[in-house]
């Protein structure tokens, strides 16, 4: 009677080859990402995969895995008999954290701030609004994040004061109790923190009178005053879009 033999399972993935393979990814993803969105490769260009595998020494599979999250963001879109093409800033997926992110470089880091600040002129105060009017478990995380805010400015803390600064959107579009609005928090933290690549002072220097703002806010929403909490709200995006509108250099 033959022995039964036990089968082999199949050998673990290599855990280090998988992460470099992520990191090779993510690598060229940026960089060409990046490329795009600074115009150094305009629309209409054609991306060859051949050429994209030999610059950064990857594989066709890797280039391929590139060129579709690319085209899920509207960067790119395969043609036939002709390639990847580029696509103009039309068809961009420009709330995306990724193309955010890509866009924070030097060339449209001004223009995307002044954007989407606007946009979250018609957002956040209303979601401020709201928050102030479903009570305690929306209103203290906001307040709890603007006090944290002082605090850091207070000791020159920069890392602390953009930690506590993603925290007080996050929560004030979450407390708002409308999911389109806690979705948004993404799109708010990934331009959040494209700020610490600028050295301009009036962007990056930790205020008091910044962090006051945003305790206006949550001392607002603590008191359940959604008009308070919502002009609160206002007051602090138009100063920031003001600023970024006196520091842009000129077109």
């Amino acid at each position: 009677m033959p022995t039964p033999t036990t089968p082999v399972p199949p050998a673990a993935p290599d855990r280090a080859a998988q992460s470099g393979l992520r990191g090779l990814h993510a690598h060229v993803l940026d960089v060409l990402g990046e490329r795009i969105v600074s115009g150094a490769v305009p629309p209409g260009a054609v991306l060859r995969p051949d050429d994209v595998a030999a610059e950064f020494g990857v594989s066709r599979s890797v280039v391929r895995e590139v060129l579709r999250v690319l085209q899920s963001l509207g960067l790119v879109e395969p043609r036939q008999r002709v390639g990847t093409q580029v696509l103009p800033t039309t068809s961009w997926e420009l709330l995306a954290p990724a193309v955010i992110r890509w866009r924070g470089g030097a060339g449209t880091y001004f223009a995307q701030q002044r954007e989407l600040l606007e946009l979250r002129l018609g957002i956040e105060p209303v979601a401020a609004g709201l928050a102030a009017g479903r009570g305690g478990a929306a209103t203290t995380p906001v307040l709890d994040a603007a006090l944290e805010m002082v605090d850091a400015a207070r000791r020159g803390d920069g890392r602390a004061y953009l930690e506590a600064d993603v925290r007080f959107h996050r929560a004030v579009l979450v407390g708002s109790g409308n999911a389109v609005f806690a979705h948004f928090a993404g799109t708010v933290e990934a331009l959040l923190r494209t700020r610490t690549s600028e050295s301009r002072d009036t962007i990056t220097r930790w205020t008091d009178a910044a962090a006051a703002r945003h305790e206006a806010v949550g001392r607002a929403l603590a008191d359940g005053d959604a008009g308070a909490a919502s002009a609160a709200a206002t007051a602090l995006l138009v100063v920031t879009r003001d600023e970024f509108i006196a520091e842009a250099p000129e077109a």
